[in-house]
């Protein structure tokens, strides 16, 4: 029963309807209070002027007999005709006061929540001790207490309303904040760093987290065979996209959005469907993901704005309601507009390390041109460096951000040549002591350039010490051992490797067994131990055979631009 009080009215509720009877029974004049259902809940006697809760009472109850414990015969016989004046009350539906009781003497007023009856005061005039009313006309004294019973029958509906009210706006509050926190969750994870599918799957799983939905998609349109199409990169749930049905819904979509809608909303709630889908779906919503096509070769035309459909977020089928609404549609077009952000962002930023590594490779080829006996150079060394970090073990193994920066520095490790003369860099005979030493100025040149840039930092180490040699031979320094940083040991054996087995003006390339043996003759003075041994040991001859082939089983097509532009990524994120 106490389940039935509380659906019907609140405790709260109940404790205004007990101080309201706790007023009538100074008249000597019993106040009761029914649920809808015709149960008491709330006695306020006005005999003894001492209330008794409806909670106090439902404990009582037993069986269908409605037996109360401690309840005289007579008083039993009058709360059942409590409970059955109430049910009465509600089953005549009136507006105002119903006057029940062979004599009238009971007065009754429905208590509504809206235009729902949640339950029944009743004020019974049958018996009063008061001698303040006892000598006042019948009449009077009825007029009095039905205005009593209307002005509080019309107090607890405003109350209610206003309990409905508060509720409702508490819920939107809720809600809002949850979306707030949803958008504030996207918008700190929009690392440029992380793979789309990584965040539009975190997207997917937190909106649903909100929205109880059975299917969850998102779709970006993608070159495949060089035909652009849109394809399935997140989602959650039970939702069947295929190539079909992804031109299906994007049709579709840009037909609504042509039309003015902000989304594709369908049901058949209202009325019947707008389009044709399978029998699975009830109800479905599709919002688009708007951004930039620099081609003009988009799946839709441009917008004014210069904006084009790139891809969708589309669910089907609310579980917890029977179609999608215009909250739904600014939840899921908030969701969508950040995704496409991300998308955009992540475009942009690849747009940049692509930019940052063809001036790269613009550079050290301009350097490599100016000796046409060292073209290629920078390239090679940048490689076979990723090869002898890939497979450098030490304490640990390297991690791929730290390889990334080994492959750069190899790549850029003679950009210092750029401050020396040409005729010192081709000159087929011996250098003089002076010209020697302008070419070893060139780590310096190097690292000077690079120190400008702050995202370059970590890879100067790697082209000021890759001619320092383990027994302090080296320059421009002259450290020694471990004061050479691991960075400059790896770069130094890649660039001696291919110096020996590239030809010179003065000398003939040596073979790849010479250029071992001489590695291997110079651990300990000229090269770091444990990097010339992992070098020597590795698969050298595959490594050889890579570079004689342009690169092409490892990068495709003889282009580096690819690797090089996922290993800038690690110095500008």
């Amino acid at each position: 029963m106490l389940g039935t009080i509380r659906k019907n009215l609140s405790l709260s509720q109940l404790r205004e309807l007990e101080k309201f009877g706790g007023k009538v029974n100074k008249f000597g004049v019993n106040f009761a209070v029914c649920n809808a259902g015709g149960e008491l809940v709330l006695l306020c006697d006005g005999s003894n002027k001492t209330a008794h809760s409806g909670r106090r009472i439902a404990k009582g109850l037993k069986t269908q007999n409605h037996v109360l414990s401690g309840v005289e015969g007579s008083k039993l016989k009058t709360l059942e005709c409590y409970a059955l004046y109430a049910k009465r009350c509600v089953e005549i539906e009136s507006e105002g006061i119903c006057r029940l009781g062979e004599h009238n003497q009971i007065l009754a007023a429905a208590l509504k929540s809206g235009s729902e009856a949640v339950g029944v005061a009743l004020i019974d005039l049958s018996d009063i001790s008061s001698c303040i009313v006892r000598d006042v006309s019948c009449d009077i004294r009825n007029t009095i207490f039905s205005e009593m019973l209307a002005f509080l029958a019309e107090n607890f509906q405003a109350a209610a309303k206003a309990e409905k009210q508060i509720e409702m706006v508490s819920t939107e509050l809720s809600q809002a904040y949850e979306e707030l926190v949803l958008l504030h969750k996207l918008s700190t994870n929009m690392k440029v760093t992380e793979p789309d599918s990584n965040f539009l799957q975190m997207a997917c799983d937190s909106l649903t987290d909100m929205v109880s939905v059975e299917g969850i998609a998102i779709l970006l349109e993608k070159t495949m065979e060089d035909e652009k199409q849109l394809v399935l990169v997140a989602g959650l749930g039970l939702i069947d996209i295929n190539e079909r049905m992804a031109a299906v819904l994007h049709s579709r979509l840009v037909e609504q959005i042509d039309s003015g809608k902000e989304a594709l909303l369908d049901s058949e709630v209202d009325s019947p469907f707008r389009y044709e889908w399978s029998d699975s779906i009830k109800n479905i919503i599709a919002v688009p993901l708007f951004g930039k096509d620099k081609t003009g070769s988009g799946l839709v035309e441009r917008t004014p704005n210069g904006d084009c459909i790139i891809g969708l977020m589309v669910a089907v089928n609310r579980l917890d309601k029977p179609d999608f609404d215009s909250p739904d549609v600014k939840l899921f077009n908030s969701v969508a507009n950040r995704c496409a952000v991300f998308i955009e962002n992540g475009r942009l930023f690849g747009d940049l390390k692509e930019l940052f590594v063809g001036s790269l490779k613009a550079l050290t080829s301009s350097i490599d041109a100016k000796d046409q006996y060292t073209r290629g150079h920078s390239e090679r060394v940048a490689f076979i460096s990723r090869w002898i970090a890939e497979r450098f073990t030490g304490a640990e193994p390297l991690q791929e951000e730290q390889i990334h920066k080994i492959y750069l520095a190899g790549l850029l490790h003679d950009i210092g040549k750029i401050g020396i003369d040409e005729a010192v860099l081709r000159k087929n005979g011996k250098l003089t002591e002076q010209e020697r030493g302008r070419i070893k100025t060139h780590p310096s040149i190097g690292a000077g350039i690079l120190n400008e840039i702050k995202q370059m930092r970590d890879i100067v180490p790697g082209v000021l010490c890759h001619h320092e040699q383990i027994d302090g031979k080296g320059y421009p320094s002259g450290l020694v051992g471990e004061q050479i940083p691991l960075i400059g040991k790896i770069v130094g054996l890649a660039d001696s490797f291919d110096a020996m087995t590239s030809k010179r003006a003065y000398r003939d390339a040596m073979t790849v067994e010479e250029a071992l043996a001489e590695i291997e003759k110079g651990l300990g003075t000229q090269f770091d131990e444990e990097v010339g041994k992992i070098f020597i040991n590795s698969e050298v001859y595959h490594l050889w055979s890579i570079i004689q082939d342009g690169f092409t089983d490892v990068y495709g097509a003889g282009s580096s631009v690819e690797y090089g532009t996922e290993a800038v990524g690690s110095i500008i994120r």
